[in-house]
């Protein structure tokens, strides 16, 4: 399907409005499967008219940029991980993991892809399934997840930029740098003082509780949305700021969070469109893991985990075609397909936790419900008066 590309007005941001709705009508299972699952790329570009213009005496490279752009988005950064990857197994005889380490292979087959297509990193996938499913030392999780991710979001960070999918600048800058502070303040005064169990419970908590406001503001089928956040002023930059160092605070904890946090305040706050919020998260994770993976093996007297890394030698040469794969994948989808995915993954997570630990004592269980109760409300109160202020502005 034809690109969609934004569209110049004199408004700082194009309207986007949908209306998701099923099969009804003359609307055949085909209309409905392109609406939601081939809804077409939002690029900062006209491709349309890219092809169009392109000259019959044009080269063979400039052809194959124009034709095969998203086939090289994928290609180059799995060309450039892999040769890596052979050279060091090879030459340190690495292969004997794969029989000890398999399931992690497994795992970031699907944790990959579901990075790359939606707002959690690969560690939003590992880090639950790590500590619930394989009783996994949250700390390995966390290790794991931060160098697995060095590799697989920045492999996705460049398909996204290769291809010019649409994201929101000003949102990664400001929740990168918020981001940094996020992570050192985590690492160094946070996370050593949270148990195992405290840690499991405060990542899917923090998850589920955004799917779910996410799934109440999405029950307005023909709510406002917006390409890039609205008419940027101080309070929205020290807002993205803010959610930037809380974002880094639970990546240090469970090596993905600023993603998650950055993509809520995006959709929920912000009204930004799925479609913009996805890629902008995936390119905020790739440099903030880089980041934490750096402070966490450099800076830190104990350094990564040396399961972490046998689990990496597995997953790596997964993640660097899962994710880019993901990332294209994504931006063909309707938004609201994105968002269910948020919806699934993040309730999962929840009740894995839920029927897993039971070492939790009553106190902690009070915390995440009142957690919960404090979010809905939070997210209620923004939601009525987003929309009494767009009603005012529609009367104007």
């Amino acid at each position: 399907m034809a690109e969609k590309n934004p569209v110049n007005t004199n408004e700082v941001n194009v309207e986007i409005h949908t209306e998701p709705t099923g099969i009804s009508g003359g609307r055949g299972w085909k209309s409905w499967l392109k609406k939601y699952f081939w809804e077409g790329q939002t690029l900062d570009y006209d491709h349309n008219k890219v092809v169009s213009e392109l000259s019959p005496d044009a080269s063979f490279t400039e052809r194959l940029l124009v034709h095969h752009r998203r086939l090289l988005g994928i290609l180059i950064p799995m060309t450039f991980f892999i040769t890596f990857w052979l050279a060091i197994v090879t030459k340190h005889n690495l292969w004997f993991t794969f029989k000890e380490n398999y399931f992690m292979s497994i795992v970031m087959v699907f944790g990959s892809l579901i990075a790359g297509m939606t707002s959690e990193g690969g560690g939003a996938i590992a880090f639950p399934v790590m500590t619930l499913a394989f009783n996994i030392h949250p700390n390995v999780a966390r290790d794991f997840s931060l160098i697995v991710q060095s590799c697989g979001m920045t492999a996705a960070t460049f398909t996204i930029f290769f291809m010019r999918v649409k994201i929101d600048w000003t949102a990664i800058i400001n929740c990168s740098i918020g981001g940094v502070f996020g992570v050192v303040f985590g690492l160094e005064l946070i996370d050593p003082y949270l148990a195992p169990a405290q840690k499991k419970f405060i990542f899917v908590s923090v998850w589920f509780s955004f799917g779910f406001a996410l799934f109440l503001l999405n029950r307005y089928h023909k709510r406002r949305t917006f390409l890039s956040i609205p008419r940027v002023n101080v309070w929205k930059i020290c807002f993205l700021l803010v959610t930037g160092f809380f974002g880094g605070n639970f990546t240090a904890i469970a090596a993905s969070g600023l993603d998650i946090c950055t993509f809520s305040i995006l959709t929920l706050v912000f009204r930004v469109t799925e479609k913009t919020a996805t890629p902008t998260s995936v390119v905020l994770m790739g440099g903030n893991t880089l980041f934490a993976f750096f402070w966490r093996d450099v800076m830190m007297h104990d350094g990564i985990h040396p399961d972490a890394w046998n689990y990496l030698v597995v997953s790596a040469p997964i993640v660097v075609i899962g994710a880019p794969l993901g990332s294209i994948i994504g931006t063909h989808f309707h938004r609201l397909v994105l968002a269910t995915f948020v919806y699934i993954v993040g309730t999962a997570s929840l009740i894995g936790a839920f029927a897993i630990i039971s070492t939790f004592d009553h106190s902690s269980y009070l915390y995440v419900l009142g957690y919960y109760c404090i979010r809905i409300h939070i997210v209620s109160i923004s939601n009525i008066s987003w929309t009494k202020t767009s009603e005012i502005c529609r009367t104007r």
